[in-house]
């Protein structure tokens, strides 16, 4: 089975080999997939690390095996902030080579100079990012602690505060539900289901309510949401007047509070 770089800083993955089918999921620059059928036009079915499939257009991916490998041996890093530029040379005056998004994965190139590092993408191009806007990129838990971990949810949960909605998306140019929380865990190196479901071969298993704290997933028909505790919880919803990633209450009286999603809860899902 051939493999492939993601080359694109988003590649959308769609539920069929068209941009007329519906958005599913989107992969990030950097990530690896691996393609499951040629399907003799401009797109690729494809499987992600994390399970999840769809059609990708091929101008968003490198193929090959041995190009798939030595993009794995590499160092890497992760973009944390939500939006940066690849520039030309270490200066803010220099020429933007590329943009890219909260988690897009680059290679570091030499040593961190002056508040810059030099990096590799993995289309093949080069150029300089501020060291500021990158992070560890994480393939287990951030943290063995239990109050820490959770913490950490909470905060990558909290970085998209105030994104778009955007169905099937998973960036700070739009998100959804599940996208939301399944990136918050990715960040912190848990790789958790795509949808708005607890899936066997995953690890959130549900836990009763009344055991829920900061961190842990809340399900309800077709949505899903982060819990951040004092019955408050984030998420992304396409909510007319909300319209993206926002923060509501399970609480009666108290701001927020959804009467709608408080009445439907069908499931707490933890890691913990």
């Amino acid at each position: 089975m051939m493999r492939a770089v993601v080359t694109a800083p988003i590649c959308p993955l769609m539920s069929g080999p068209s941009c007329r089918c519906g958005r599913a999921d989107e992969a990030l620059g950097g990530m690896i997939v691996e393609v499951l059928e040629d399907t003799g036009t401009a797109w690729k079915l494809v499987r992600t690390h994390y399970g999840y499939t769809g059609y990708a257009p091929e101008e968003c991916l490198l193929f090959g095996e041995e190009t798939a490998e030595r993009w794995a041996g590499r160092e890497k890093k992760v973009v944390l902030r939500g939006t940066c530029d690849v520039l030309a040379f270490p200066d803010v005056a220099a020429w933007p080579a590329a943009s890219l998004v909260r988690g897009d994965i680059v290679a570091p190139s030499g040593e961190e100079r002056e508040g810059w590092q030099r990096v590799l993408l993995p289309g093949g191009q080069e150029g300089y990012l501020r060291s500021s806007v990158l992070g560890q990129l994480h393939t287990a838990p951030v943290h063995k602690d239990e109050a820490a971990m959770r913490a950490a949810l909470v905060d990558a949960a909290l970085a998209y505060r105030g994104v778009s909605y955007r169905w099937g998306g998973k960036t700070p140019m739009g998100i959804d539900c599940s996208g939301l929380c399944s990136m918050a865990y990715l960040l912190c190196g848990v790789i958790i289901w795509r949808d708005a479901a607890i899936r066997e071969g995953y690890p959130i298993r549900p836990i009763p309510r009344e055991k829920m704290g900061p961190g842990d997933l809340l399900f309800f028909p077709g949505h899903v949401a982060m819990y951040l505790g004092d019955g408050r919880y984030i998420h992304a919803t396409a909510r007319a007047g909300d319209d993206g990633v926002v923060i509501n209450s399970l609480h009666p009286g108290r701001a927020g509070y959804r009467a709608d999603l408080a009445g439907s809860l069908t499931a707490v899902g933890s890691i913990f």
